[in-house]
């Protein structure tokens, strides 16, 4: 049957439901997808999307997240393509909803990942198991509390340096940690930042990320060169994604912040 649903940007969205064929467009979600027990389902996704290895390897690559192959996707004939605000590009979306329906998530903070667990669940006819999942990442979540304080700064680039900054998931992520975010001072959701800005907020903690920029323990010393007070540790940005990655994240902050601190 035909149904009409609301996305996270307040268009309406027409598709058959529930979807048996569904192409994501952002790693988070396809790894949602198939925490919900919709592998059968998914006929397509981005070449970024990893996770969870190996089983989405047998899923068709069709798109990056700023591209398509846009024959490759028709072919597939999905009943529903599922991208994300940040990740995918309204040119994107405007391209593929002339021929498909398109359901847009958005996530910029903890809360935003719970609800779009939900609402996938909800697109999908996957509505306990969404349930499920977000109450296994909350409980996890919970045993974070109290465990950190301090500033800390989310470093993803170098030349130039760039950091998480203002309505980034990343931001929010950090707050739920227990830290504060100086570099939501600066303009701009992934601020550049010069030596000079990081000495101006001389945060307690900085957190190299994995990826995109793939920082590793060789960058540690330019960082403490630069901020001889702070501790400086490499991270696994993929710790750092929503979806289902954030059970895994919660033992893995518990374990990697108090070997720091």
């Amino acid at each position: 049957m035909e149904r009409t649903v609301q996305d996270a940007l307040g268009r309406s969205v027409t598709y058959t439901y529930p979807p048996k064929r569904i192409i994501s467009l952002c790693p988070g979600i396809t790894d949602t997808l198939f925490a919900l027990d919709l592998q059968d389902e998914i006929v397509g996704r981005t070449r970024f999307c990893i996770h969870p290895s190996p089983a989405v390897l047998d899923v068709k690559a069709v798109a990056g997240t700023k591209d398509i192959k846009m024959d490759a996707i028709l072919q597939l004939k999905p009943d529903l393509i599922i991208a994300e605000k940040e990740e995918n590009t309204k040119e994107i979306v405007e391209a593929l909803e002339q021929h498909l329906p398109v359901y847009v998530a958005e996530v910029q903070c903890v809360q935003e990942a719970y609800t779009m667990i939900e609402n996938i669940g909800d697109v999908t006819n996957r509505r306990l198991e969404a349930e499920s999942l977000n109450s296994a990442i909350q409980e996890g979540f919970k045993s974070l509390q109290g465990l950190t304080s301090g500033s800390a700064v989310y470093v993803i680039w170098k030349k130039p340096y760039m950091a998480a900054g203002r309505t980034t998931y990343i931001d929010s992520l950090l707050e739920t940690l227990g830290f504060t975010n100086p570099i939501t001072e600066f303009p701009g959701r992934y601020p550049e930042l010069t030596t000079h800005d990081f000495q101006s907020v001389n945060p307690d903690l900085v957190l190299l990320a994995s990826e995109p920029y793939p920082f590793k323990e060789k960058h540690i010393p330019e960082f403490q060169e630069m901020l001889p007070n702070a501790t400086i540790l490499p991270i696994d940005g993929e710790m750092f994604w929503y979806g289902p990655r954030m059970i895994e994240a919660a033992a893995y902050f518990k374990k990697r912040l108090s070997e720091a601190f």
